[in-house]
């Protein structure tokens, strides 16, 4: 149990480094903010409560004093909970309400970390073995661990009821998502006080709940992790929404590349440059493959028999095995059908009776190019299968 717990101190105290060294990098540029130092002295805060819960659970005595570990990670809580509170007031409330909230929530916590080390003396706290903060019956100990869990849940429910609004209100996508995740990291957290209390009160109580005391911990180390993620996501949410949207734009380019292939080498002038493996300026390349591909199924409309049937029985046009396809997955064969044999007529000079260059080639709207790429990678797909098929 006592690996379990520590293994979870460890996990939250990394990844409040990794969130402060991310946030450290970007120094030069962001210092003169207030908000920004708010946030570095948050997780300045986390670090040290999650180290000193590592060092507590590593033996009774730091720097020589009994428990001392254990006082210092609950001063650096108070302490991180009420910086917490105040990166969201900068985050969210106008300059006059956070500077004056602000000054509520210091003072809150100094009076909170003043009266935590007073308990902490007075119940002789260095002389006291280390399980007795894990939940005691001696009333002195007890009302320190009682006034120490409270500490921690009032922030979190606070922190929960002031996201929602806030998130509604900002138009800032990447703070709105930060806040919405806060929110999520407050309840966990708060899930980790109420486990907390549970523990204190039933080994007050001379009940031993086995294996259920280490929920707290994995309540803490899931609910710190979440927390380190919304700190920082203002800054890294814009870059990781760019890696999507590239590696959703590096997928289609890849899907639609067997149809482009056969459309070139059966229609070579379609291509504006000459082809390359290179992915740089990938917006450019998508666009280019979509317009090539699209001249050169024009190309083939000549050789495009309308008579046909859809082709679906030689790849098989279902979404998945046993489903029946949808209207847009047989739609998808059909045309992709039309360019095998299109491309097949082309090389051999047939050109069916009744072709599609009499008539309307069934163009999309090309105007929405999400669209186009979505419709032509279904057509992609569909060729490749009867591709293969063959």
């Amino acid at each position: 149990m006592n690996t379990t717990r520590t293994l979870c101190f460890v996990i939250a105290a990394l990844s409040s480094y990794v969130a402060l060294a991310y946030r450290l990098s970007q120094a030069r540029r962001g210092w003169r903010d207030s908000a920004y130092r708010a946030l570095i002295a948050t997780l300045l805060l986390q670090c040290l409560t999650f180290t000193m819960g590592a060092v507590a659970m590593g033996g009774e005595s730091f720097l020589g004093v009994g428990n001392l570990a254990i006082l210092v990670m609950h001063l650096a809580a108070v302490a991180f909970c009420v910086s917490a509170q105040v990166i969201l007031l900068r985050w969210a409330a106008a300059d006059e309400v956070a500077v004056r909230r602000t000054r509520y929530w210091v003072v809150t916590g100094i009076t909170l970390d003043l009266l935590l080390t007073a308990l902490f003396l007075l119940a002789d706290g260095p002389g006291l073995p280390a399980s007795e903060f894990d939940g005691t019956s001696r009333p002195l100990t007890l009302t320190y661990l009682l006034v120490f869990v409270v500490s921690q849940a009032v922030p979190c429910v606070t922190i929960f009821r002031q996201c929602g609004p806030y998130a509604r209100m900002t138009d800032n996508a990447s703070l709105r998502q930060a806040l919405r995740m806060l929110s999520v990291a407050a309840v966990i957290l708060f899930l980790y006080c109420t486990a907390r209390t549970v523990n204190i009160l039933t080994a007050a109580a001379g009940v031993d709940i086995g294996a259920w005391k280490v929920a707290a911990s994995v309540f803490s180390a899931s609910g710190i992790v979440l927390l380190s993620l919304s700190l920082t996501m203002p800054s890294w949410a814009p870059a990781a929404t760019r890696l999507l949207v590239w590696a959703r734009t590096y997928r289609a380019y890849r899907a639609l590349y067997p149809l482009w292939r056969d459309l070139y080498e059966s229609s070579p002038d379609i291509a504006l440059e000459p082809p390359g493996a290179s992915v740089s300026d990938l917006d450019y390349r998508l666009h280019r493959r979509i317009v090539e591909i699209r001249d050169g199924w024009r190309d083939l409309r000549p050789y495009i028999d309308r008579t046909a049937g859809d082709g679906t029985g030689q790849g098989g046009a279902s979404d998945a095995p046993g489903r029946e396809p949808s209207e847009e997955s047989r739609q998808a064969f059909t045309e992709a059908a039309q360019i095998k044999r299109a491309l097949v007529a082309k090389r051999t000079g047939t050109v069916p009776h009744d072709n599609k260059d009499a008539g309307d080639f069934n163009d999309r709207d090309t105007d929405n190019f999400t669209a186009e790429v979505a419709w032509l990678t279904q057509v992609a797909a569909a060729y490749s299968k009867l591709h293969s098929a063959s």
